[in-house]
């Protein structure tokens, strides 16, 4: 697929904005041609845009306010460009991949084959999480960041496990190796039989989701950004250049650039070009109720935590919705009308593994549940790429159930990308959108 990291750009230094002028020579040296109409003023000590929209003409469109969405929305304008998000739904509404209660942020990455870079993103998305958190507090942002450390247990070794260590190792990324008898000392509510390979690692921990993503759509308009509410398809084009988008209700929408981070609904938005390349999934997810009182359960006395099958954490303040335990789920459908909620035949599973290794939770309540659309890419890497019919089109996407954590790392990187100032070759190749389809390798 086609590939801006060649094409002409400019030096940040730094800078953390790029002013208007160079900002449009830029990316029209790179065949982005940006369109007219915003002025840059000067950034505040709260960093406010450099972009002030005057006409109804954007620098960059970009259809999806998920995690690639919204982060990279926020770092084009704070480099210079005037940013227009268009969703069907909102910023962190219950339909996108983005819009659940929590995640997990840790760089356990042995099972995959970029692992290595994954673990070393991982690493620096906690910080920024830190740092947006920071920031936040005085813009009175909810909190969203929980530092719990994660914990890994297992009854015996393997090429995962190995392989996280070794990543670790190598890039001096802190993490404990814990006997069976120094995490019943820490956690003697946790149980594990056979208990053989037990990793912590302390910088890990959980993220409130939906809250995330909604604070960066906040910040994103307070400092000149718009959201528009609506379903857009493609609109316009002049040979290799796409003119607009399409806005259902509304009049077109025209960007110099667009960018589509459509999430699970790729493959019935463009069924040609991703109908097989993406693969939808529906993640289970349920938060059990904790004993009235007992705190073993919640943040910050218990880690999150991955067992076979299952991966968790405790309850966070402050609204406490419960001990979160995740176990497999089903296969996608349409994200427009699919049910969120998981049927009672799947409340078993989870039950089982509170019966396990949970064994005080055993007849828990269910609190509530979620059931949210992932989608995966044919390697399992993200896909920051150009649509291979446009040269002024991008596509972002492929979370594979990770993305999430990476959001602040991801933002960045993409913006920098498409204005042709980011030219690292391995990561382009890694984020390549890949001719491979599901299906061509037995997959």
């Amino acid at each position: 697929m086609a590939d801006a990291a060649s094409r002409p750009g400019l030096g940040l230094g730094d800078a953390m904005t790029i002013d208007r002028r160079r900002f449009i020579k830029a990316t029209t040296a790179a065949g982005l041609a940006l369109g007219a109409g915003a002025q840059t003023v000067a950034a505040t000590g709260r960093r406010r845009s450099a972009a002030v929209q005057t006409t109804s003409s954007p620098d960059v469109v970009i259809v999806g306010a998920g995690v690639f969405g919204m982060w990279t929305a926020l770092n084009l304008q704070r480099l210079g460009a005037s940013v227009t998000v268009v969703d069907a739904y909102g910023a962190g509404n219950s339909r996108q991949t983005s819009g659940g209660e929590t995640r997990g942020v840790r760089t356990s990455y042995g099972d995959r084959p970029h692992g290595r870079f994954w673990t070393r993103w991982a690493a620096e998305a906690i910080g920024k999480w830190i740092e947006w958190d920071e920031m936040g507090s005085e813009r009175l942002l909810p909190r969203v960041f929980f530092n719990t450390g994660d914990l890994i247990l297992r009854s015996e070794t393997s090429q995962y496990i190995q392989n996280t260590r070794s990543h670790w190792d190598a890039l001096g990324t802190p993490y404990e190796s814990l006997t069976p008898d120094e995490v019943a000392y820490r956690w003697p509510w946790i149980r594990f039989e056979d208990l053989s390979v037990a990793l912590f690692e302390p910088a890990a921990g959980v993220v409130r989701a939906r809250r995330a993503i909604e604070s960066v759509a906040r910040v994103f308009e307070e400092e000149g950004g718009t959201i528009q509410i609506g379903r857009a398809s493609f609109g316009e084009r002049d040979g290799s250049m796409l003119r607009n988008v399409a806005i259902d209700g509304a009049g077109p929408l025209s960007g110099g650039t667009t960018i589509f981070a459509c999430g699970p609904w790729f493959p019935t938005f463009m069924p040609e070009l991703m109908g097989n390349r993406i693969r939808t999934s529906i993640g289970h997810t349920f938060y059990f109720a904790v004993p009235p009182g007992d705190t073993r359960f919640s943040f910050p006395n218990m880690p999150s935590y991955g067992v076979p099958g299952c991966t968790g954490w405790p309850a966070l303040p402050p609204d406490h919705r419960g001990f979160r335990v995740r176990t497999g789920g089903r296969p996608g459908s349409d994200p427009d009308t699919s049910d969120r909620w998981i049927p009672p035949e799947a409340h078993e599973r989870p039950r089982q593994i509170l019966e396990r290794h949970f064994p005080d939770l055993v007849g828990a309540a269910i609190n509530e549940t979620r059931a949210c659309h992932y989608e995966s890419s044919v390697d399992g890497n993200f896909i920051v790429d150009h649509h291979p019919d446009f040269n002024n089109v991008w596509l972002l996407g492929g979370g594979s159930a990770e993305a999430f954590k990476f959001g602040p790392v991801l933002g960045e990187y993409i913006a920098r990308r498409v204005l042709g100032v980011e030219d690292d070759p391995e990561l382009a190749e890694g984020f390549r959108l890949k001719a491979e389809e599901f299906g061509s390798r037995g997959q």
